[in-house]
């Protein structure tokens, strides 16, 4: 009997390696599996045939997007050449939804089932895009508990997998040691500054931040802060803007969950980071600020009351968000004060943070993801 092929589509490197934790997981399942697509280094060490390098087309914005349109055009043409030569039983699509969706739409029509995984945020804005979804999709495979119904409403089949963070975010160290190592004593208490790993986001937070921690340092000379560098960013210059600020500050660039974990409140950029520090428990507040015009713009397409991930996924302000004017250094050390010396308020944080653990899933979403995608062969191997 001829093997089923699944044909796998990510375009930038979270989508390389979530696609890469599912496939170990299929090829757990199912060794024999023809697998090829477009993706990284992780789908091609896990056992697909990468026959598109993504990281050429792995590019965020519109100018970016046209000076490499010439490369995102061949990608497609590349794939739509396969899809006609090779005939998968079964099409993966991993988030990057302006490439994906157009993917999708030339499969359809060779009638090549196509399962989507991790949603485009139809639940934050464009939110009537899910009905062309829909038309060019056979299955939906969300990473939020949330966004299930939002897919069920629309008549699309859906399955929730978790999140893949959820098996990933745990420190690799002892806490203790953690701090020993960074020179820091059981009994000191941490602020975590977590900028993010943009340009622009640390050009507009990491000012806001140090004038932040002078505040607090003025008021509590004995509170230590710790910067991790991502590795996007070059480390000897955050150093060296740590050094000019006038402050003592820990830079690292140690393992992130190791940083996280070490720490007794953070203020952090929004986005994926804040789950990270939902899963480990830590209280945090979230910081925001971008031009004018953008957040204007951003603030009339946005449909819903949070920009932090942690809020979105549980559906609450379970930590305080610091938007623009707002996030200014005596409202966010007034708030990071608050999380450190009052425990009955830091308690009830934490309480919230276990919710956005919850609504995460239990873990295993890469193995859950494999049996949906099995679950998918069925008709075509059966």
């Amino acid at each position: 009997m001829k093997q089923a092929h699944v044909m796998i589509l990510a375009g930038e490197a979270s989508g390389d390696a979530h696609a890469a934790e599912f496939v170990e997981a299929l090829k757990h399942e199912q060794p024999e599996l023809q697998l090829s697509g477009m993706g990284g280094k992780a789908m091609q060490k896990a056992g697909v045939d990468v026959f598109f390098d993504s990281s050429i087309i792995a590019v965020v914005g519109l100018v970016e997007v046209l000076r490499h349109w010439g490369d995102i055009k061949r990608a497609m043409n590349i794939v739509k050449q396969r899809l006609d030569q090779t005939r998968p039983e079964l099409l993966i699509l991993v988030d990057y939804p302006e490439f994906n969706l157009k993917m999708a739409r030339h499969a359809r029509g060779l009638g090549i089932r196509v399962l989507f995984y991790i949603s485009p945020q139809v639940w934050a804005w464009r939110p009537k895009r899910i009905h062309k979804i829909g038309r060019l999709i056979d299955h939906m495979a969300v990473i939020f508990k949330f966004e299930k119904q939002y897919y069920e409403k629309a008549g699309i089949p859906v399955s929730f997998v978790g999140h893949p963070l959820v098996d990933k975010v745990k420190p690799n160290i002892d806490t203790q040691k953690f701090r020993s190592d960074l020179g820091i004593s059981a009994d000191e208490k941490v602020v975590g500054l977590f900028p993010g790993s943009r340009h622009s986001e640390i050009s507009r937070l990491l000012p806001l931040m140090f004038a932040t921690a002078r505040q607090m340092q003025a008021r509590e000379p004995e509170l230590k802060f710790l910067l991790p560098v991502a590795s996007s960013l070059d480390f000897d210059e955050l150093s060296e803007h740590s050094k000019n600020s006038g402050l003592e500050i820990i830079v690292t660039r140690d393992d992130i969950y190791d940083a996280i974990s070490c720490c007794d409140a953070i203020a952090t950029c929004s986005g994926t980071v804040t789950l990270e520090i939902a899963l480990l428990n830590i209280p945090m507040c979230i910081l925001y600020k971008m031009s004018w015009l953008s957040y204007l713009i951003m603030s009339r397409l946005i449909t819903i009351p949070y920009i932090g991930l942690a809020n979105i996924v549980a559906d609450k302000a379970v930590v305080k968000e610091f938007l623009q004017q707002d996030a200014n250094p005596d409202a966010v050390s007034r708030e990071l004060f608050e999380l450190l010396e009052n425990q009955k308020y830091r308690d009830q944080v934490k309480q919230g943070l276990e919710q956005v653990r919850e609504n995460l899933g239990a873990g295993d979403g890469a193995r859950t993801m494999a049996k949906l995608v099995l679950s998918l062969l069925d008709p075509q191997t059966s």
